[in-house]
């Protein structure tokens, strides 16, 4: 008989009520979790930590990734769990990447601005990008995101819209 980790087993159950539990207010947006969605969702929670080698006391990260992107524009029932899943994989590997340095919460926002701005909901393009270089910022010292709490930063970073910022401003300039 396969033996199972007892945490993860004493876990499991409030994990998938909790995220049953947030359907109560994203249903305001056109977006629920089945039974089925919500179990799916805390197994790949469970593989992502062990994939990042992390772990997690009391509610966990996914609620908060719920409440934080179920208003966005670029999330519908159809990509909603897929969406979720694919938000905490990368939430988890982030933080990580960036050493710890960032707060959850700090995390979050950066990840919601852009998700709805710069990436228009491309998941793909939230994580090797704007990620990629906040997380690149965050281990050479940058720590200006703690004044924001993680709020445009990104614009920072991202030497093209920089670079279109330059030459607008010279265009103006010029007039």
């Amino acid at each position: 008989m396969e033996e199972n980790n007892w945490l993860e087993l004493l876990s499991g159950q409030p994990q998938i009520t909790q995220v049953l539990d947030t359907n109560q207010y994203t249903r305001r947006f056109g977006l629920t979790l089945t039974q089925e969605d919500a179990r799916l969702l805390v197994q790949e929670r469970t593989e992502s930590l062990k994939t990042q080698r992390r772990i997690e006391f009391g509610e966990g990260i996914l609620p908060k990734i719920i409440y934080a992107f179920c208003d966005s524009a670029y999330i519908t029932q159809h990509n909603y769990r897929d969406t979720l899943i694919r938000l905490q994989d990368i939430f988890f590997l982030y933080k990580n990447e960036m050493l710890d340095e960032i707060t959850d919460d700090e995390l979050l926002e950066f990840m919601k601005e852009q998700f709805e701005g710069v990436c228009c909901g491309d998941p793909d393009y939230l994580e090797g990008t704007c990620l990629d270089l906040f997380a690149q910022a965050i281990r050479a010292g940058y720590s200006g995101y703690q004044q924001s709490q993680g709020r445009g930063e990104f614009s920072q970073f991202d030497i093209v819209t920089r670079w279109d910022r330059e030459l607008y401003l010279l265009a103006l300039k010029s007039q």
